[in-house]
C-alpha cells in the first residue's frame, strides 16, 4: 500500500540512481514523459518531479505523439529522458529507449506500472534501492566467477539442474554503466546473466515455484513444478499445471521444442517468493536463479538458432536453494555468498 512512507522512499531511491547509477545532475537536461493511469506512476512521476526540478515533464495522455517526439529532438548526447508507464508507450514505429540510445542519450524505464497495486507497489518502490557496494561489487564478482567457471549446479531442494559446459561471457545489469555504450535502461535493476555454450551440456531436474504465464505475469502454482531436462531441452514437467502447460503447448507448436537457455542471477533482495510482483519484467531480478524456456535469446548467437526462428523467452524461478559454479558455492541461505 503506497502511503507517506513509500512517497518518502520513492524519492529517495530515485535520487539515488539518478546521482550514483545514471549519473544526472538535479539541473541537467532532461524529459520525463509519464501517464497517470496507476498508482505507482503518479507516485514515481511526482517523485521525478522533486527530484529534476527543471525537467520538461509531459503527460502522455494529454498531447499528440508529435509533441513527445518533439520534445526528444533538442535534446543532446548524456541528457536524460524517463518513461513511467502504466503499460508500455507506443509511438508508432518510434521504438523510442532504442532510438534515444542511439543518440546518445540516457534512458530510465519503468514499465507495467498498473499490474503492481497494493503491497506490491510498496515492495516495487523497495526494490528501486540502489546500493552500488553491493549491485557492482556482488555484481562484478558474481560475472568473474561465471566467465571463470568450468560448469556449474543449481540445487533446488533436492533436484539438481547440471550445467556441464563452461558459459557465455556475463552480462551484468546492476546499474553500472562505466564500460557500457549505453546509459540505463529498465528499472528495477539487479541481475548477471550468462548462458551454457554448449547448450545440449544442461541435464537434470529443477524446481520451479514461478513462472511467467501466457499472458506476461507471474504464476505462482501450489507447489513447485519440476522440470526434467535432457539435453538443453525440457522434456517432462512434473507436477504441472493448466496454465503451464499451455506455456509449454506455446512454445511446442511454434519452435518443437522447449529450449533452456538463460540463465539468470536475480540479485534484487526486495523481491521473494513471499514479496511477488505480478509484473514478470520486475520480479526478474529477484534474489535466486531464474531460467529462460523457448528459443529465442537476442544477446547470445547460437550457429543453429536462427534469429527468426526464435519466438519464444519464458522466465521460470527456480526455488534456488543453492548454487554451485566451478564446484564452489555462490548462493546458499538465500544470499550471494561471494
Amino acid at each position: 500500500m503506497i502511503g507517506p512512507a513509500e512517497t518518502r522512499s520513492a524519492e529517495k531511491h530515485i535520487r539515488d540512481i539518478l546521482a550514483l547509477a545514471v549519473e544526472h545532475g538535479p539541473s541537467g537536461d532532461a524529459v520525463l514523459v509519464y501517464d497517470r493511469r496507476s498508482e505507482l506512476s503518479v507516485l514515481l512521476a511526482d517523485a521525478y518531479r522533486r527530484c529534476l526540478p527543471t525537467a520538461a515533464f509531459i503527460d502522455f495522455d494529454a498531447v499528440p505523439p508529435e509533441a513527445i517526439l518533439g520534445a526528444f529532438a533538442p535534446l543532446r548526447p548524456g541528457d536524460l529522458v524517463v518513461l513511467i508507464q502504466s503499460g508500455n508507450f507506443r509511438l508508432e514505429a518510434f521504438r523510442i529507449r532504442v532510438e534515444l540510445f542511439k543518440r546518445g542519450l540516457k534512458v530510465i524505464e519503468h514499465p507495467h506500472l498498473e499490474r503492481m497495486t497494493g503491497n506490491e507497489a510498496s515492495w516495487y518502490v523497495d526494490s528501486l534501492a540502489y546500493d552500488p557496494l553491493y549491485y557492482r561489487g556482488v555484481g562484478r564478482a558474481l560475472q568473474a566467477r561465471i566467465d571463470a567457471a568450468d560448469g556449474g549446479v543449481v540445487d533446488s531442494g533436492g533436484e539438481r539442474l547440471v550445467f556441464a559446459s563452461a558459459f557465455e561471457p556475463a552480462k551484468l545489469n546492476v546499474g553500472d554503466y562505466r564500460d557500457m555504450k549505453n546509459v540505463g535502461g529498465q528499472f528495477p535493476i539487479g541481475e548477471v546473466f550468462t548462458e551454457a555454450r554448449d547448450l545440449e551440456s544442461v541435464n537434470g531436474r529443477v524446481r520451479i515455484s514461478i513462472f511467467a504465464d501466457t499472458d506476461y505475469r507471474a504464476n505462482r502454482p501450489e507447489r513447485p513444478i519440476t522440470l526434467v531436462i535432457e539435453k538443453g531441452r525440457v522434456v517432462d514437467a512434473n507436477d504441472s499445471t493448466p496454465a503451464f502447460e499451455m506455456v509449454l503447448a506455446a512454445i511446442r507448436a511454434d519452435e518443437g521444442e522447449v529450449w533452456v537457455r538463460e540463465l539468470g542471477f536475480g540479485m534484487n533482495r526486495a523481491f521473494s517468493r513471499d514479496r511477488m510482483v505480478r509484473d514478470i519484467g520486475t520480479l526478474e531480478r529477484m534474489c535466486g536463479i531464474h531460467l529462460s524456456l523457448g528459443a529465442k535469446h537476442a544477446v547470445y548467437n547460437k550457429p543453429d538458432f536462427r534469429r527468426r526462428d526464435g519466438r519464444h523467452h519464458v522466465d521460470v524461478f527456480a526455488v534456488t536453494e543453492s548454487v554451485l559454479l566451478g564446484g564452489e558455492a555462490v548462493f546458499r541461505d538465500g544470499a550471494w555468498v561471494i
